[in-house]
């Protein structure tokens, strides 16, 4: 699309969408460190600080503990604050 140096990828989180191809292509991308979770909800992989697949496949995050759920709302802050990744949508939950 018009305006993007690469197409976009997706992660959602918390119950939004995430674009991280501003600036996370290195992280997100093929090849990056994170790129297991573009295109998924990754919530339950990013409060336990996971790449087992069973989390990164598994968004339920109803189980988590409370320091778990204190991780995920600092990737959250982190999305939106840092790194000022646009929302560009919302999960159904």
């Amino acid at each position: 699309p018009d305006g993007y140096a690469h197409a976009p990828i997706y992660l959602g989180a918390s119950g939004k969408v995430y674009d991280v191809s501003f600036g996370g292509v290195q992280f997100y991308g093929p090849g990056g460190g994170y790129a297991r979770f573009a295109g998924k909800d990754a919530s339950r992989a990013l409060a336990k600080m996971s790449f087992d697949p069973k989390d990164t496949e598994d968004p339920d995050t109803s189980d988590l503990s409370e320091k778990e759920k204190k991780v995920l709302s600092d990737w959250i802050k982190t999305f939106e604050e840092r790194k000022m990744y646009p929302c560009v949508g919302r999960l159904e939950l």
